[in-house]
């Protein structure tokens, strides 16, 4: 538009930007929307005023000078090229529209690094629509119309329709597992709205759609709704659920992918699917469970249960189930390695273990040194792996591992105290302070500290746990005594020496034994028949231990079932003025029966006796006694057999005991009715003659650690100086 006149020129700048307008295009500077990346295109409806043409005005005329609405320089900049010559992009081919659309991306990722802003838009309405089948679309119906919304409260009752049949084809009952998981049942009756209460409805519509699918009701489906009350003064709604089971799907094929084992079929006859039977969840989880505890028993300490694969056929109501197991190398142990805050070396943890070099690897015996780990005390944590060595494997196919033990040693001392009162024995308390490492490995320092009504003393022990050999104890003790019974008067000095293979809370063997040595002096007491006083007599023995132990029971400190029995002979003698030798020996029994769930009868039997000896001889602490918490409850400690003309129990030379209990517990709490007896003799043999007898009942505290026992007793037949009643406090049962 070069030489043309600036009125022509102007003139047609302005018809060209009001046809643009006419015909639905903006500029860009009046159609940009704010916040808004891109132009919106914008359709105008047709002009409904008809164009109008400018005359030409005629030679000469001189016209009014009207201010251009864009500059001219401005206008010609933003018209774009015309013409091939005026710009070549216009003679090359178009691109295509996914060049169009890289571009353009990398120009909105250009635009967003040098803004520093992210851009507009959420990226998930690029994607794709979910087909429909996947919308829950599901409505509750209403079977009238809905009560007021915004009302405080209502009240509704629950009622499940249609569940009977699968109920009964189920192993688990079906209704029990949705009633324990119910939203409705949860809220007791009771919802703040309508709207509450549909949404709970919504919830166990689901629920019991999961509930069906976990057992084979895969087709399952579930309506839900709310009836209104068919009485116009009830204001209880019912909220119902109809339920459709289908049919239930079950196995077509079983099939498991992975490499062959030794023995051959090992994860086949541990799977516990077989084609037919019902497709459910709970047996699939234990099934596959089940392969990951068999094949680490039997040496694949790497192996992997993976994924499993369940296709589902609508049209035949069976599946196809495939489990892959990567099964790993079959391995024996090698060796032992430790790493971390050391408690003690590699090769205590040999000691501890059950496995030998070359025996195939167990997780079992693996979960068991663990345990034997965690029962010594010494560590904060503690984990055992195998771990490969990389060697070759051996002819028959087996890899050599090594036990990696990671430790971290925990504190090493501790402080314990414990506490008990028995009437004649009056209140006994002892503490203790230990080092359990003082000497490694496993080489404890206790000292102890007794205080109470009869009891005065201290002692210290050193105790080698696991000493050479699992589970095996040595330990020496030295100990004062200060004892001051009804029966004896005595100051004790004792050297010991002991070696056990002994039960612990832990760990409880069916067969103990013990063997020792001890030397004591004492300084004591006794009644003298001649003089017929009580006069201080000092006495120096020696003796020897041997014990063995039998135990069937279930428990250590509350057994149940099962039975016990110990023996204890125990040769010893006077090393006053030359050796008199002479035997004592102890049988002790128990057993325990459960008559109901909650009910155990149990009963026990202790029979001792002393020969070679007689009674006035005899260190009065080395005597039979009977009576108090732990012997024959009614009486008060020692407080049967013969007595001296003060009253004052004498010991013997023979022991009877027994004793019946019932025992009832309820939750953390027990109630115990009980009958004792038990009689000493200064006879030798035992004798079942004179028995003395005691009745009570107990209260239980049952505990992690045992049962808190409180018994009160009143002996049968009761003589003359004895109490009416008697009370025993301690940890654990009577026997």
């Amino acid at each position: 538009m070069d030489g043309w006149p600036d009125w022509l020129r102007r003139d047609v700048r302005n018809l060209l930007l009001g046809g643009c307008a006419a015909i639905g295009f903006a500029h860009p500077a009046v159609a940009q929307t704010a916040g808004d990346p891109t132009p919106p295109l914008i359709v105008n409806p047709a002009p409904t005023t008809p164009f109008v043409a400018v005359p030409v005005p005629p030679p000469g005329a001189q016209l009014p000078l009207v201010e251009p609405i864009i500059p001219d320089a401005e206008f010609g900049a933003a018209i774009p090229p015309l013409s091939p010559t005026d710009d070549p992009a216009l003679s090359g081919p178009l691109e295509s529209v996914a060049e169009f659309e890289r571009r353009i991306a990398g120009e909105g990722a250009a635009s967003v690094v040098a803004s520093g802003t992210a851009p507009l838009g959420d990226p998930e309405l690029d994607l794709p629509l979910p087909p429909l089948s996947q919308f829950d679309v599901r409505a509750i119906e209403f079977a009238a119309p809905a009560v007021d919304s915004g009302s405080v409260q209502i009240g509704y009752a629950t009622r499940l329709e249609g569940l009977d049949k699968a109920d009964l084809e189920s192993d688990f009952p079906l209704k029990g597992r949705f009633n324990a998981l119910s939203a409705l049942r949860d809220g007791k009756g009771k919802a703040a709205n309508e709207a509450m209460l549909s949404a709970r409805l919504t919830e166990d519509s689901k629920l019991l759609e999961r509930v069906l699918h976990a057992e084979g009701w895969y087709d399952a489906k579930v309506a839900a709704r709310i009836d209104q009350p068919t009485v116009a003064t009830s204001k209880t709604v019912t909220a119902v659920l109809v339920v459709v089971p289908g049919e239930r799907y079950k196995f077509a094929t079983i099939k498991v992918d992975a490499a062959p084992t030794v023995p051959p079929g090992l994860i086949e006859k541990n799977l516990a699917l077989k084609a037919g039977e019902p497709i459910i969840a709970e047996r699939v989880q234990g099934a596959e469970a089940n392969i990951s505890i068999v094949l680490p028993q039997e040496g694949y300490a790497f192996a992997e249960v993976g994924q499993r694969d369940i296709l589902l056929d609508p049209e035949t109501r069976l599946g196809d189930y495939t489990l892959p197991v990567t099964v790993g190398p079959r391995v024996r142990i090698g060796g032992y390695r430790t790493a971390g805050k050391l408690a003690f070396d590699a090769r205590h943890v040999e000691v501890l273990s059950r496995f030998k070099r070359g025996d195939l690897y167990d997780s079992r015996k693996v979960d068991d040194l663990r345990q034997a780990l965690v029962a010594t005390g010494l560590f904060s944590t503690i984990a055992v792996v195998a771990e490969r060595t990389g060697a070759a494997a051996a002819a028959d196919g087996t890899e050599t591992v090594e036990l990696l033990v990671t430790q971290q040693a925990g504190p090493r001392r501790t402080l314990a105290a414990s506490a008990g009162y028995g009437t004649g024995q009056g209140l006994r308390v002892e503490g203790s302070w230990t080092n359990r490492n003082f000497s490694r490995p496993e080489g404890a320092l206790i000292a102890t500290a007794v205080a109470g009504t009869a009891e005065q003393g201290a002692s210290l022990t050193f105790r080698r746990s696991n000493a050479g050999k699992r589970d095996r104890t040595v330990q020496f003790t030295a100990e004062a005594l200060r004892s001051n019974y009804d029966a004896f008067t005595a100051f004790t000095g004792r050297l010991s020496g002991r070696m056990s293979y002994d039960s612990t809370p832990i760990w409880q063997k069916k067969f103990t034994w013990a063997v020792g040595a001890e030397v004591l002096g004492t300084i004591e007491k006794a009644f003298d028949p001649v003089l017929g006083v009580r006069d201080s007599k000092k006495y120096l023995i020696g003796s020897l231990l041997g014990q063995v132990g039998f135990d069937r029971s279930d428990s250590l400190l509350d057994p149940t079932k099962g039975f016990r029995a110990t023996i204890l002979v125990q040769p010893e003698g006077s090393l006053q003025g030359g050796f008199t030798p002479y035997v004592r020996g102890q049988f002790d029994g128990s057993a325990y029966y459960p008559v109901a769930k909650s009910i155990v009868v149990a009963g026990r039997v202790r029979v001792g006796s002393i020969v070679n000896i007689a009674r006035d001889d005899l260190a009065p602490s080395r005597r039979f006694y009977a009576g108090g918490g732990g012997s024959v409850r009614g009486y008060s400690y020692q407080g049967l057999g013969p007595k001296d003309p003060n009253n004052d129990p004498l010991g013997g030379l023979s022991l009877v005991e027994g004793a019946a209990e019932v025992r009832y517990r309820f939750g953390d709490y027990g109630v115990v009715g009980f009958v004792d007896a038990g009689q000493v003799s200064d006879k030798r043999m035992p004798s079942f003659s004179n028995l003395r007898a005691g009745v009570g009942i107990g209260g239980r505290f049952y505990t992690n650690f045992g049962p808190l026992r409180l018994d009160v007793a009143t002996p049968v037949g009761r003589k003359k100086g004895e109490s009416r009643l008697n009370v025993y406090v301690s940890i654990g049962q009577a026997f």
